[in-house]
């Protein structure tokens, strides 16, 4: 390198040399600077940037997909250890199974949908992780990997030339970082859920019941009821997912699609993460983490983005919803605290937690049903005029779902419908047939499609 390889255009010694600096133009062009660009190997304050670099990649694992997942699971781990997670013993796991056997009995009396559990398990907050990684990772990934491919692309095509193998680090590190935010929000979450299915997605293995029970008895600790009732009652509500999820065939893959359309979307504000990167001293790594923390990355949302997260959150709504419904019909002669912990259930679900937030600022989905009363006003109303199989043959297709728009008004759904009288299997299938053929073809369609 010349004498003169730290100077400008213009010869002072005191400007950086841009052409040197592969991310010029770029958000990346303030940390590059910062890093000083004065004559031999760019260092600051003595550190050797080329070694740093060196270490950046031994510390990068090799991974596949846009999310280091290794890495995530040993962070989410890390954190759901910091508080006690006691093993579940075999009485626990008994006891659990008794709960969700007498809360299908139960349903069976309040639902047409029948049992969907094959297996039931206690899991520590540990097991939770391991269990419900393998769908986090379809859920957060088309969301990474728009994400870190927006990092890239803000990059212009003659930096990449010259920045060479620095792109490919960028690449990992943008994997790492979702990695590590992924790992602390999921081990954030394992000390909250109370079941498999307590955020209203089918986050562990099909057929699986599962509670969590450490997490359930801090849970009871905070209310006035028995901590069996409090068992029986999410055990209640964990049978009746489980049916939903296993008889409506088409509500997971829904649900999955509606979070891929989010990520399909997703955008970088450059000019933000730019004016954030400005006034970052590379030389601080709690600094850089804690700008990372704060949604550094947080994308920006579009308006396809905006109907799919519309999507979602009605769709959440009727799960939760007819999961409120349902239960509350099951509980209401026999379990006077119901109400109580029903009220207590909404509030958890409508608030959400520290970790859901965390996830929110890491993909921008806020996975809380927000209009969950209205929901389950919506489902009442429907079985008191139409009875039990009408409000559960609704799930029989997504264009038969409730809109947003339905629920502004919950007790008018389907209000101009007669009664309906219960119907054998093929009975339905027919009925079902005839209601999509008599849909108008050339009716006005919404662009967005159902608001399910």
């Amino acid at each position: 390198m010349s004498d003169d390889a730290g100077t400008g255009s213009g010869g002072n010694p005191e400007e950086p040399d841009n052409s040197a600096n592969p991310f010029k133009g770029t958000p990346f062009e303030a940390v590059f600077n910062s890093f000083g660009a004065g004559g031999g190997v760019p260092n600051l304050n003595g550190i050797d940037l080329n070694a740093l670099m060196g270490q950046m990649q031994s510390l990068m694992q090799p991974y596949d997909g846009p999310v280091n997942w290794q890495l995530a699971t040993d962070i989410a781990r890390r954190t759901a250890a910091a508080e006690p997670d006691p093993s579940q013993d075999h009485a626990a796991g008994t006891r659990v199974a008794d709960a969700l056997r007498l809360a299908d009995h139960w349903l069976d009396e309040t639902t047409s949908l029948p049992s969907g559990i094959t297996t039931t398990a206690a899991w520590s907050r540990a097991e939770w992780i391991e269990e419900t990684t393998s769908v986090w990772r379809v859920l957060v990934e088309p969301v990474a990997e728009h994400i870190v491919g927006a990092m890239g692309n803000a990059i212009p095509e003659e930096a990449r030339a010259m920045a060479g193998p620095l792109i490919g680090i960028i690449g990992k590190a943008g994997g790492a970082m979702f990695g590590s935010q992924v790992g602390q929000a999921l081990g954030g979450l394992s000390a909250d859920v109370l079941t498999a299915s307590d955020i209203g997605l089918p986050l562990g293995p099909a057929g699986k019941a599962a509670l969590v029970p450490h997490n359930v008895a801090e849970f009871a600790k905070g209310l006035d009821v028995s901590e069996d009732d409090v068992l029986l009652y999410l055990a209640l509500r964990e049978a009746a997912h489980q049916r939903l999820f296993a008889h409506v065939p088409w509500l997971r893959a829904h649900l999955i699609a509606a979070v891929e359309d989010f990520g399909r979307g997703v955008t970088i504000d450059i000019s933000g993460i730019e004016e954030s990167l400005s006034g970052l001293d590379p030389s601080n790594p709690e600094a850089i983490n804690e700008a990372i923390s704060s949604g550094l990355f947080e994308p920006k949302q579009q308006p396809s983005q905006t109907a799919a997260l519309a999507r979602l959150e009605t769709t959440l709504a009727l799960v939760e919803g007819w999961v409120d419904e349902v239960v509350g019909l099951a509980t209401h002669e026999r379990m006077p605290s119901a109400a109580k912990l029903q009220e207590a259930i909404r509030r958890r679900r409508a608030a959400g937690g520290p970790a859901e937030e965390t996830f929110a600022a890491l993909v921008g989905l806020e996975l809380r049903p927000r209009r969950l009363r209205d929901a389950s006003t919506l489902w009442g109303s429907l079985r008191s005029r139409q009875g039990i199989d009408a409000r559960d043959a609704v799930w029989a297709h997504p264009d038969l779902l409730p809109s947003a728009e339905d629920l502004d008004d919950p007790l008018g759904f389907r209000e101009d419908l007669g009664e309906v009288e219960s119907l054998s299997d093929a009975d339905f299938d027919q009925a079902l047939a005839d209601l999509l053929d008599s849909e108008d073809p050339n009716g006005p369609k919404d662009p967005e499609g159902p608001q399910a």
